[in-house]
């Protein structure tokens, strides 16, 4: 039957593209895994990263909710197994001492040891006597998987803006939601510690199943489209940008040096320059770097979203609530935020554009702080539409405020 389709990874003929698509329906109508992977074998000699994510951005045109292509992905992954083609072009940049993608790939060594060594043997220990010792141990890998968390913002926040620009949109969706998934599911472990029953091992193997599918995803998936989308130029903002996030487990070896000088475009003043040309601002004059340093000094954490919804700045406060890079200007807002959380996105924007609300504000509890973050709509002196504002703030420290206080510390 392959015959009768053009058998080349990498193209992008409509019968493939069909049947590829077809098949994944089938997984997500039910049908027999293996059974599909037995016609899978016999249709396509292999299928590239490029097919896949075509395959993925028409099933989301169709109607199919990201979360349902998320729910399925890992039999997706195993049905088309080791037939993903894993190599584009002839260079290898993750062979390279300090690349972003090497780092991506020495931080997945290093997660594959902590769950192929550790975390199946603090598991085991754990269901065969539940002791102190071993309740503490499952624990103490756990809180050392948190740190995944790293990995998986460089990709969502440095790397994903450049997939997007390239028209890339579907797979880093569903990454991003089965992040989330991992995320969630190692604090739910956690939690189910000290219940003394197997429930805590179970998850905590589940945890260890799905870091390792990641894992597969990123070399058989992500890594061939980041070599064929992203230039010398995008991997170094990503590279230069990657020390504000942090890294998972491992640290680069090395700092990655481009062959060629890169051109990237960089801010004209130095930090140490005085700008003396000022900006009229209606109720006084600044000058840009007065500005710049104003909104950076500020205990807040302040986003502008343009009327097209486009990211188009973020101050740099000492201490960031959350991760924030260069990559992110100029992407679509959208996209910044996990699948789960896109319609209450789109519902502020919406409202905001409608003129049904101004303002919308949130609170929420992140590693014992209270959050509180607020969304208002910016509009001209005729009310017409320009953008959101999102500001957030740490407030433990002013929920505890009581009385007064009038002298000096």
């Amino acid at each position: 039957m392959s015959e009768m389709i053009h058998n080349r990874p990498g193209s992008m003929d409509p019968a493939r593209q069909h049947h590829l698509r077809r098949l994944i329906k089938d997984l997500h109508q039910g049908r027999d895994p293996e059974d599909v992977k037995r016609e899978f074998a016999a249709l396509f000699a292999s299928v590239s990263s490029e097919e896949i994510a075509a395959m993925e951005a028409e099933l989301m045109a169709e109607g199919m909710p990201v979360e349902e292509i998320q729910r399925l992905c890992d039999v997706h992954a195993a049905v088309m197994g080791t037939s993903v083609a894993q190599v584009h072009g002839k260079d290898h940049p993750e062979k390279a001492p300090g690349h972003p993608l090497n780092q991506l790939e020495e931080e997945n060594r290093a997660l594959e040891e902590l769950v192929d060594a550790s975390l199946k043997e603090a598991a085991s220990a754990y269901r065969s006597g539940v002791s102190n010792e071993n309740a503490y141990k499952l624990l103490e890998v756990l809180n050392t998987l948190t740190d995944v968390d790293k990995h998986y913002l460089r990709k969502e926040n440095l790397i994903f803006p450049f997939l997007e620009k390239a028209g890339i949109t579907a797979p880093p969706k569903v990454m991003w939601g089965v992040h989330d998934e991992i995320r969630v599911d190692i604090k739910k472990a956690k939690a189910l510690i000290p219940s003394k029953g197997p429930e805590a091992a179970d998850m905590a193997d589940t945890v260890g199943r799905k870091v390792k599918d990641m894992i597969f995803k990123e070399r058989n998936i992500l890594y061939p489209m980041l070599k064929d989308a992203l230039t010398e130029d995008d991997w170094a903002k990503v590279e230069k940008e990657s020390d504000d996030v942090g890294y998972c487990l491992v640290a680069p070896k090395q700092r990655w040096i481009p062959a060629r000088a890169v051109l990237y475009p960089e801010a004209s003043a130095k930090a140490g320059d005085v700008q003396t040309e000022g900006m009229n601002l209606g109720t006084g004059t600044l000058t840009a770097k007065q500005l710049e340093l104003m909104l950076n000094t500020m205990p807040v954490d302040v986003t502008f979203i343009d009327a097209d919804d486009t990211v188009r700045y973020f101050s740099n406060s000492k201490e960031r609530i959350f991760v924030r890079s260069k990559a992110v200007l100029g992407r679509a807002v959208q996209n910044c935020h996990p699948p789960k959380s896109m319609p209450i996105v789109q519902k502020i924007l919406d409202d905001f554009r409608s003129k049904m609300k101004d303002h919308e504000d949130f609170w929420i509890n992140m590693g014992g702080k209270t959050v509180y973050i607020r969304y208002f709509a910016v509009r001209d002196e005729d009310g017409s539409y320009l953008g959101t504002l999102e500001v957030s703030q740490e407030i433990s420290g002013i929920k505890g405020l009581e009385g007064e206080k009038r002298m000096m510390s």
